[in-house]
């Protein structure tokens, strides 16, 4: 019997590795745009069998799965869910039966806000994204819950602000299995960067250590101004560092565009957690529950941290909590409450000051309401 080959970062389709067992069952949660993005990629990847997408309105899943089952070799299923209902997911888990999971719904999507400039929106933004966490972390949390109800215990893959929710659920016991896009990202943005200065040669092994709160300064090519707060980059197996390699990739305009590049990063990570699959070495957000990315292993369906040689795992874990500061988080406690940080305080003093008290799982449905009176 042969042993698996190892799939290195992000192969091509031409790369002749082994792939997953065409039995596979994904089930898509969340068809807004990145998951309309992912539906498409995975319907016409060949490695899925069965691709069900659920979403909460049936005309909108109806007309992506029709699209999807015209680029698909494989079967295509649309469902119609109200996916913050612990109840009604259980339920869709229970008979769909999925090999994996991908969750990409929100309440509301991080894009929602882009391009207003009232007083409430632009205070919203400025504060960082985790003041939007009772729109981010709902949905999970009812996909993380249901899992448990109906006994499923194959992979969940989750995109909706992993590298925050995904600490949060780890501290009830809820954690996805990992989180995509993010450090991913940043991964693919190093890659760029060493294929434009050295187009014809190889491209090392890529290691990425680094937050949500980073992505926005890679995708715009521009480091932070204390040299501390770069991502982490590791190259070649011995990982050599080259942190600045992670901003130099040609910038990109902050736009929804940022979602193709979220998309490539993601599907190699949902491939490597299908039945059969060969294992993958990549970086990716959240394995685990842990705080912001880190370099992993897939194998199995299971992760495991990849750092490099002499990279100290606590270290690695304390640098993304503090980067997690960025997204206006101090801290997340044992209970899984997120306390703000002074600044995304002061961001919100003068029209909802609190928006930034302490937040825990159970006020999320409260203040959601909260915030959507405020942004109306």
């Amino acid at each position: 019997m042969h042993p698996r080959a190892e799939n290195d970062e992000y192969p091509t389709a031409s790369s002749g590795l082994p792939s997953p067992t065409r039995t596979s069952t994904v089930l898509v949660i969340g068809m807004g745009d990145m998951g309309e993005r992912l539906a498409y990629r995975l319907a016409e990847g060949g490695r899925v069998r069965r691709l069900v997408l659920a979403g909460r309105s049936t005309e909108t899943v109806e007309a992506i799965a029709g699209t999807a089952a015209s680029i698909s070799d494989g079967v295509v299923e649309p469902v119609t869910v109200n996916a913050t209902r612990q109840d009604e997911v259980a339920d869709l888990l229970t008979r769909t039966r999925p090999d994996l999971v991908v969750q990409c719904a929100a309440v509301r999507g991080p894009w929602s806000l882009a391009g207003r400039e009232d007083a409430a929106a632009s205070a919203l933004l400025g504060a960082g994204l985790a003041l939007q966490l009772p729109y981010q972390l709902p949905v999970l949390l009812a996909v993380m819950r249901a899992t448990r109800d109906a006994g499923y215990t194959g992979p969940v893959a989750n995109l909706s602000f992993p590298d925050v929710t995904g600490p949060i659920l780890a501290q009830l016991g809820l954690a996805p299995t990992l989180g995509l896009g993010n450090a991913a990202m940043i991964q693919l943005r190093c890659r760029a960067a060493l294929r434009a200065a050295r187009p014809d040669a190889g491209v090392p092994r890529i290691r990425v250590i680094g937050h949500h709160s980073q992505l926005l300064g890679t995708m715009l090519s521009r480091e932070p101004a204390d040299p501390a707060d770069r991502c982490r980059v590791f190259l070649g197996e011995d990982g050599r560092r080259d942190d600045k390699l992670a901003y130099q990739a040609p910038s990109i305009m902050r736009t929804q565009r940022y979602n193709e590049v979220t998309a490539a990063a993601t599907i190699p990570a949902l491939h490597a957690l299908l039945p059969g699959a060969a294992p993958l070495r990549c970086s990716a957000a959240a394995p685990g529950g842990l705080p912001g990315g880190y370099p992993v292993r897939i194998d199995g369906g299971a992760v495991s941290l990849d750092l490099p040689p002499g990279v100290d795992r606590a270290e690695s874990i304390a640098f993304n909590e503090k980067q997690a500061r960025g997204d206006g988080v101090e801290h997340i406690d044992n209970e899984g409450t997120v306390h703000f940080t002074s600044e995304a305080r002061n961001a919100v003093a003068d029209f909802a000051p609190s928006l930034a008290d302490p937040l825990p799982v159970a006020d999320l449905e409260q203040r959601a309401r909260h915030l959507d009176a405020l942004l109306a």
